[in-house]
């Protein structure tokens, strides 16, 4: 299992435009939908990584927990379906409802999106202010498949409470870990 980090961009970055569809219901999202945000978290996620695997269940708890709060999660998947089916859309939709993902689920054909963002593994998180200047990159928490840390998303949760407090997060932001994003040949 590859081992990619994050690019761990530079803070206060603003967050790339995108327009991109939702495999779950066909909608197109792009991220002036979400004008009323306190913040966004976007996930670079795929199918069938077994980091991504490893935090789902959680994940799905924390968006549904931090949406409540006017927090909006958006997931993209930007794998070359070519290579790897397995992410294909049909499978995404298909993930996501297994999942029951709270989250629109954004299939990035052309890397265009995840080229912007600068992502580079899957899972990548970017978290971004009501201005859409990012405030954290990085881990979900220190939960690896196999390495025995429960899986609690600590690393995200304090990064969005220090954004709904209003306050800086200071902590050490760690990249995130995960199977690197599968690029057109």
């Amino acid at each position: 299992m590859a081992r990619t980090p994050s690019k761990m961009i530079s803070l206060g970055s603003k967050i790339p435009n995108f327009l991109l569809p939702n495999v779950i219901n066909d909608d197109f999202v792009s991220l002036q939908d979400f004008s009323s945000k306190k913040g966004a978290v976007i996930l670079f996620i795929c199918n069938h990584c077994p980091f991504v695997i490893h935090i789902n269940s959680v994940l799905v708890k924390i968006a549904n927990a931090y949406q409540s709060k006017g927090i909006q999660f958006i997931a993209i998947s930007s794998n070359d379906v070519t290579h790897y089916p397995q992410d294909a859309p049909a499978l995404m939709k298909k993930v996501a409802l297994e999942n029951a993902y709270p989250f629109p689920y954004l299939f990035d054909e052309s890397q265009e999106v995840a080229i912007a963002f600068n992502a580079a593994c899957t899972p990548d998180i970017f978290v971004y202010n009501a201005n859409d200047i990012l405030i954290y990159r990085g881990q979900f928490d220190a939960s690896r498949p196999q390495n025995g840390i429960e899986v609690t998303g600590s690393d995200l949760k304090f990064a969005l409470d220090c954004l709904l407090k209003g306050v800086k997060n200071t902590r050490l932001q760690k990249p995130s870990i995960g199977c690197n994003i599968k690029w057109k040949k």
